[in-house]
């Protein structure tokens, strides 16, 4: 007799104690969180996060230890209309002085700055405390404005700078979130009561992502401390733990449900949905861990954080679903089907037959008709509409958000607008950093100076609205800094002309001379999006490769099939590809901008065709092994091919739906954020899993299986002489125990 899987041992074990495998979750979910909360956040350094020339830029600043600037706010006086009146300006700018002097956290208010072409007055603050904080503490400062703006009505008197525009986003992105948390959390339980039809069924899948979640938080908080994260980890972490937990929820109870309909008691019930789903759960859960895991590969902190984050909440849901979910299904029995909402659980009911096996869907038989009768014509169509869909995806442009792409839905940013507008100096910053001995500071200063007076009159580069260069030196004189502006926002074509101007003319002509050990970069938001961009289309053979590799060989070693594994990876190629190109034909163009609420920034944010394909490609994963793993029971029961595709994609197309519909649900609901990337990431992810779970598995799948025939189950020698797969068990577990070794020429002979 062989030895029984480890799913299933561990599921046999949970069920027999669940009162145990409850507690000792319990457990491990509170000592996962609270000490991840104790060991504190360990966050990248300048360093850990450098990209490129403009990475190398910022590792000089940060080795020149300057002192932390104070935060500066300012005081923005312009007209309403037409020409500005100067003597108002003037002493509405001396009444904003007076009252801010009296606002505490205020350390200075400078002399008022007027702006070249004379269209406004600028008056700056100083604030007291630690700069990072700042904008907690600007809302005295913008009260007191208000109190000017109200004696000069006139004039347009309003607070801009860093800690203002950072307080209304953090308002506008607080609302954000708070919207999307409250809605995702409704939207997924009623459609989970829809296809259970009751309350315990429903909330199971809910409770076991969240406690995933939660243990999966603290445990990347400990993995910070020897890979770096940032907060951006912890909602990769929600999304990824919340997509993930439900799918395997919903997998596991819909079989153990099945099972026990067919007359099992709770244990057998239990053990079959363990040794099925169970299985295909552990599979789906390796092929998510081997696609986040090629973040590695880019080489880059957040990727690397990401990658982290995402593995562990993959594992830890993973390891749930094979313990305490049983455990909870075993000791609730037929109690998981209670309190039954009573016209949804008639309609769930419906859905079952008498022998407990799932009735083929009408509408889904509709729907594969043409793929199981027609296959060739269905694989030739669907083919080329998902190639039409991706073929936009070959114009894609990557860059990253600036300033220019906030929401301007809040006047601190229609503020920064007429500011840059007024005064550009103060829009888009190049710097370009020194680093040389110190008994070289009197010369590198006299080199940056003079590369200042060559950007001088250049239409590229923003006049300054001081006098002289902004030169900053280290106290150890080792680090010089000089900050150049460019009148341009951080996209256009002028700004990345300035950048190249830097680097390839007046940075070399200024600085090429210094003699010694000199090191020196151009940075700032420009150069950060030319070399991240850069870096990513590197990187994205390299990752893109690995995950298809490994892919293939956990699913070549899984269905012992070498067709399955070639025919899975084509597929969810073509769903990727398909978002591309819907994210290039929405986000690149500006037709959608009404109605997303955008405006376009004619570029898909740099970071996310990376993600977006490592996300996609482990969640597509989930629902392909799954319907592939129910054709292959219908096969291994002698059922003949074209009749096995349509039982297993019939069969579980209720719960791939509903967990298709969860899905897309949630990650619509951040196309309705208010920034650009979390726009564009929730577009992306609700139109793959859209694709994926109805022109793929609906059409494309059963037409490319049907077409194959037993050519699906194709596999060298190497791999039908693995040993048995399945063990002793309830008597009638007939889809999990045949002889693997024999299985191939069964269903070969099919």
């Amino acid at each position: 007799m062989s030895r029984r899987p480890v799913t299933v041992r561990l599921a046999r074990w949970s069920a027999e104690h669940p009162w145990r495998a409850v507690a000792i979750w319990m457990v491990f979910v509170a000592v996962c969180f609270f000490g991840g909360s104790a060991a504190g956040l360990q966050e990248p350094t300048a360093k850990d996060q450098a990209v490129g020339e403009s990475g190398r830029a910022g590792v000089i600043v940060e080795e020149g230890r300057f002192a932390d600037e104070p935060a500066v706010d300012n005081v923005l006086i312009t007209a309403r209309s037409g020409a500005l009146d100067q003597r108002a300006a003037g002493d509405a700018a001396k009444a904003a002085a007076t009252q801010l002097r009296a606002v505490p956290g205020v350390a200075s208010v400078g002399e008022a700055l007027p702006a070249r072409d004379g269209s406004a007055l600028l008056v700056p603050i100083t604030m007291t405390g630690d700069p990072g904080t700042a904008s907690d503490r600007v809302e005295p400062l913008r009260a007191a404005t208000a109190k000017v703006q109200e004696q000069y009505p006139g004039l347009r008197v309003e607070q801009v700078g860093g800690p203002s525009i950072g307080q209304a986003l953090d308002d506008t992105l607080g609302k954000d979130f708070e919207r999307a948390e409250l809605l995702s959390l409704p939207v997924t339980l009623v459609i989970l009561i829809i296809a259970f039809g009751a309350l315990i069924a429903a909330g199971i899948p809910v409770l076991l992502a969240l406690s995933s979640v939660a243990a999966a938080i603290g445990l990347s908080t400990l993995a910070s401390h020897l890979v770096p994260s940032d907060e951006a980890t912890s909602s990769v972490i929600l999304l990824i733990g919340m997509a993930v937990g439900i799918d395997y929820s919903l997998f596991y109870i819909r079989r153990e449900r099945e099972e026990r309909a067919k007359g099992r008691n709770h244990l057998d019930a239990v053990e079959i949905a363990a040794e099925t789903s169970g299985h295909a759960v552990v599979v789906s859960g390796m092929a998510v861990i081997i696609a986040m895991a090629g973040l590695f590969l880019a080489n880059d902190a957040t990727f690397s954080s990401l990658a982290v984050g995402s593995i562990l909440v993959v594992a830890v849901t993973v390891i749930g679903s094979l313990t305490v979910l049983p455990a909870l299904l075993a000791k609730l029995g037929r109690w998981v089907d209670r309190p039954r909402v009573p016209l949804l659980w008639r309609l769930a009911e419906r859905r079952t037959a008498a022998d407990g096996s799932v009735k083929p869907s009408r509408f889904w038989s509709v729907a594969l008709r043409p793929a199981l009768r027609f296959p060739l014509p269905t694989l030739v169509v669907s083919v080329g509409v998902l190639l039409a869909l991706a073929a936009p995806a070959l114009g894609m442009q990557l860059k990253l958000p600036g300033t220019e792409d906030l929401p301007r839905t809040t006047p601190a940013m229609q503020a920064y607008d007429r500011l840059t507008a007024a005064y550009p100096s103060n829009g888009t910053q190049h710097f370009v950093a020194v680093q040389a001995p110190a008994d070289q500071a009197a010369t590198v200063k006299a080199a940056m100076t003079r590369l200042a007076a060559s950007a001088n009159g250049d239409r590229l580069f923003a006049a300054a609205e001081q006098d002289g260069p902004d030169i900053e030196v280290s106290p150890d004189g080792r680090v010089t800094v000089l900050s150049l502006a460019t009148p341009f926002n951080t996209h256009s074509d002028e700004a990345m002309d300035s950048l190249h101007r830097l680097r390839d003319d007046l940075v070399p002509a200024a600085l090429g001379a210094l003699s010694g050990d000199v090191s020196y970069a151009v940075g700032g938001d420009v150069a950060e999006n030319e070399d991240f961009a850069a870096h990513v289309w590197d990187k994205l053979p390299l990752v893109v490769g690995f995950v298809l590799l490994l892919t293939f060989l956990v699913m070549a070693w899984t269905f012992r099939s070498v067709v399955v594994a070639l025919t899975s990876i084509v597929l969810n190629l073509l769903s990727a590809g398909a978002a591309y190109g819907l994210l290039v034909l929405v986000f690149q163009k500006t037709w959608a901008e009404g109605i997303l609420d955008f405006t376009s920034m004619g570029a898909i944010v740099t970071w996310l065709p990376l993600f977006l394909f490592v996300v996609l490609f482990g969640l597509s994963m989930d629902y392909h092994v799954f319907v592939v793993s129910r054709i292959r029971e219908a096969v291994l029961r002698g059922v003949p091919n074209r009749e096995a595709v349509a039982e297993g994609i019939t069969g579980s197309a209720g719960v791939v739906t509903s967990a298709a519909i969860v899905m897309v649900a949630v990650f619509s609901i951040f196309a309705t954020l208010s920034t650009i990337d979390m726009k564009q990431l929730g577009v992306g992810l609700a139109a793959a899993i859209l694709l994926d779970a109805t022109l793929i598995r609906a059409v494309v799948l059963p037409a490319l299986m049907t077409l194959l025939g037993p050519a699906n189950w194709w596999a060298p020698r190497l791999l039908l002489r693995r040993g048995r797969h399945a063990a002793d068990g309830p008597a009638a577990r007939t889809d999990v125990e045949a002889d693997d070794e024999t299985a191939p020429e069964l269903i070969g002979a099919k």
